[in-house]
């Protein structure tokens, strides 16, 4: 999959500048998960101890980004969509090439990047 450059960029950043850890991206490719199982499974999803979540729906919001760039995708059944995300194509392509990306701290820039445009995007 050839992936454009900004897209990337960004799709990593976003990565990078959110809580969940790579064991999150894992499950996620592997199984669906709920924003739910999520929350009450903290410590095994998250990168930082200091986590600011106090409910699914936070966590919600951090899949509906994750969703809007193009890295997460709502889970499908028969019925129609579920509250289960999984990783795209393109998610499944980032997070294999860039193992660093759960290493690497965003910078204080990157963070902020990510915060202004998460914010005019998803008005």
């Amino acid at each position: 999959m050839n992936i454009d450059k900004e897209i990337s960029y960004r799709s990593a950043r976003a990565i990078r500048c959110l809580s969940f850890n790579s064991q999150f991206y894992i499950d996620v490719k592997k199984n669906g998960l709920m924003a739910t199982t999520v929350f009450k499974k903290k410590a095994k999803y998250f990168s930082s101890k200091n986590i600011w979540f106090q409910g699914p729906n936070e966590i919600e919001s951090d899949f509906q980004w994750l969703i809007t760039l193009g890295i997460l995708r709502r889970e499908v059944d028969g019925q129609g969509l579920t509250s289960k995300v999984r990783l795209t194509p393109m998610g499944r392509e980032i997070i294999e090439t860039r193992p660093e990306l759960f290493r690497k701290k965003p910078y204080l820039l990157e963070r902020l990047a990510n915060c202004i445009f998460r914010k005019l995007v998803l008005r």
